[in-house]
């Protein structure tokens, strides 16, 4: 009874790369947004890093833990970020060329 389910729910539709205008415009635009994530998170590593040195400098704990949360976060948005792509593949079958 389950396998006629999943059969049944399966709509046949499949992605393909010729039936857009403009994905390959597309394509350069996400990709340019890719690149202007990664430079804003290494500025915003940056600002972090600063704000944790200083903070441990003048031994003010509040600064210096927004400073090492900041600079976790923003390692862990250019992982996602650079990984966006591998990602998508590995958890879809669509295929980014």
């Amino acid at each position: 009874m389950l396998r006629y389910m999943i059969i049944l729910q399966d709509p046949g539709i499949t992605p393909n790369t010729n039936g857009l205008p403009g994905l390959g415009a597309f394509r350069q635009l996400v990709g340019a947004l890719l690149t202007f994530s990664l430079v804003a998170c290494v500025a915003a590593f940056v600002i972090s890093a600063a704000a944790w040195a200083m903070g441990s400098f003048n031994s003010n704990a509040h600064f210096a833990g927004k400073g090492k949360t900041g600079c976790l976060v923003t390692a862990g948005a250019a992982i996602l970020i650079g990984s966006a792509n591998g990602l998508i593949r590995f958890f879809s079958s669509i295929v980014l060329n």
